[in-house]
């Protein structure tokens, strides 16, 4: 353990904010979760943070006061809250990270917050499941105090990189990515949930190993356009099958539903995307004829 130099606190001490702190191996960080507001849970969660050697505070702002460096690690309906709590308590010039899976909107929001109180708001999505690495989880940061914030999160051994532009664009990445990344999560439990229900699990993954391409993902979504607005009327009725396939089964059909939406609202668009050269093109493309 080395000691708490400068002085950080943590709002949120469930997974990322613990992971934060095993990672750091830091003496007298002060720490609030709400948990510790809740009978049956506040033993635990203090238990906790003493394992770590923190220190738990009564409140968000309690937490905050004081502190150079605060790092709010709340559930995204939270952050906000975490936010508002902090700026209560926070003393001029200090560092808050906003580390929480929130829309760019809410993160400019906590901003506005941070700033009036006399801290320094800085952007940070965390771009992988934190417990593997820890505090050196890849992390992008972005805003007006984003290059100072960064040169600090060195110093506390943590792995940053730098994103040009205003609060929001970290997360806007971010968010944008986990369409794909939870979706795809989403697909797959609809998918292998039918596929155990009708007993054709090895069949199916067999199936879709043999059709796995290498193809980044970039060049996957300039392909994916094109066959869309081609076969898309095609695609969605037979997309309709699969979800009568699936309501056969059982299983709820909420992502196969919403591919029929897409795949017949592009393949309903008559554009013809064979000429187009790049995805930024293609995607442009769609969005003019679908006005």
């Amino acid at each position: 353990m080395v000691p708490n130099t400068p002085s950080i606190a943590v709002i949120g001490f469930g997974e990322a904010g613990s992971a934060l702190c095993t990672g750091w191996k830091r003496t007298g960080i002060r720490s609030f979760d709400t948990k510790q507001n809740a009978a049956d849970t506040a033993a635990a969660k203090i238990e906790q943070m003493h394992k770590l050697a923190v220190i738990e505070a009564a409140s968000g702002r309690d937490a905050a006061l004081g502190a150079d460096l605060i790092f709010s690690t709340v559930t995204a309906d939270q952050a906000l809250d975490a936010a508002s709590a902090a700026a209560d308590g926070i003393k001029a010039g200090a560092y808050f990270f906003d580390l929480n899976s929130c829309a760019p909107s809410t993160k400019q929001k906590s901003a506005a917050l941070i700033s009036a109180a006399g801290g320094r708001y800085v952007d940070v999505a965390v771009m992988a499941t934190i417990t593997p690495l820890y505090h050196q989880t890849a992390m992008l940061v972005c805003g007006d105090h984003a290059e100072a914030a960064i040169s600090i999160m060195h110093d506390l051994d943590m792995k940053p990189t730098l994103v040009a532009g205003p609060v929001g664009r970290a997360s806007t990445i971010k968010m944008i990515r986990s369409v794909l990344v939870k979706g795809i999560e989403a697909l797959t439990a609809e998918c292998f949930s039918a596929a155990t229900k009708a007993g054709v699990v090895d069949e199916v993954a067999a199936s879709l190993d043999a059709s796995q391409t290498r193809m980044g993902w970039k060049d996957q979504a300039h392909y994916n356009a094109e066959r869309m607005t081609t076969h898309g009327i095609r695609r969605a009725a037979e997309m309709r099958e699969v979800m009568k396939t699936l309501d056969d089964l059982g299983i709820d059909s909420a992502m196969t539903n919403g591919t029929i939406t897409w795949q017949d609202q592009l393949g309903r668009l008559g554009l013809s995307l064979d000429d187009v050269d790049n995805l930024e093109s293609r995607m442009a493309a769609i969005e003019a004829a679908r006005v």
